[in-house]
């Protein structure tokens, strides 16, 4: 059984884990869409490297390791007060996918900020995997589709309000939450 541990992002991992990251979301991409996708943000990349830089900068960035290798990685935002934390990125290396690396992370993640109880994430519409992962397997819930008629308000990147421009190529994205009741949790 692969043990499964988070390791704060080091600097020097930096350029790697962004790399790593684009790699994987590339990999989905195709995987639904095939060479020929144009979902790309920039320089044929699914989500830009300002968007990795972002949400590294502006959170808690850490690499998955499976048995001491790097597997993947992610990114968490937390609001302490509010007991809110936001799954800003997370990625498994492609050769890694099906071996349940996602699943044993997002536990890891629950065990290690006991305190929150309401978590946040986005996905792709077109992201298929995506959405029966945080759905079917760790519990989170659609609560909101933006998509041309409904545009997410705020602009992913800034956090400022969105100018959406109806000539722009945004196809949707599903916004998730996952409600965690600890005394429930505590009491199984």
């Amino acid at each position: 059984m692969a043990v499964i541990t988070l390791t704060p992002l080091t600097d020097d991992d930096r350029e790697q884990f962004i790399l790593d990251n684009q790699r994987a979301f590339k990999y989905g991409a195709t995987e639904e869409f095939g060479e020929r996708d144009n979902h790309f943000e920039e320089d044929g990349e699914i989500i830009s490297r300002k968007t990795i830089e972002a949400c590294i900068d502006t959170g808690k960035a850490y690499r998955i390791r499976e048995n001491g290798q790097i597997a993947g990685g992610l990114v968490l935002s937390i609001n302490e007060s509010a007991k809110r934390g936001n799954l800003e990125l997370l990625f498994v290396n492609p050769k890694a996918h099906s071996k349940g690396i996602g699943y044993a992370t997002w536990q890891e993640v629950e065990r290690m900020y006991p305190q929150i109880t309401v978590w946040e994430t986005f996905t792709p519409y077109f992201e298929t995997r995506n959405i029966h992962f945080y759905v079917n397997k760790c519990g989170f819930h659609i609560v909101e589709f933006f998509n041309k008629k409904h545009p997410d308000p705020h602009e992913p990147e800034t956090g400022e309000e969105n100018n959406y421009d109806e000539k722009g190529s945004f196809d949707g994205m599903f916004r998730f939450e996952k409600q965690i009741n600890h005394e429930r949790k505590n009491q199984m």
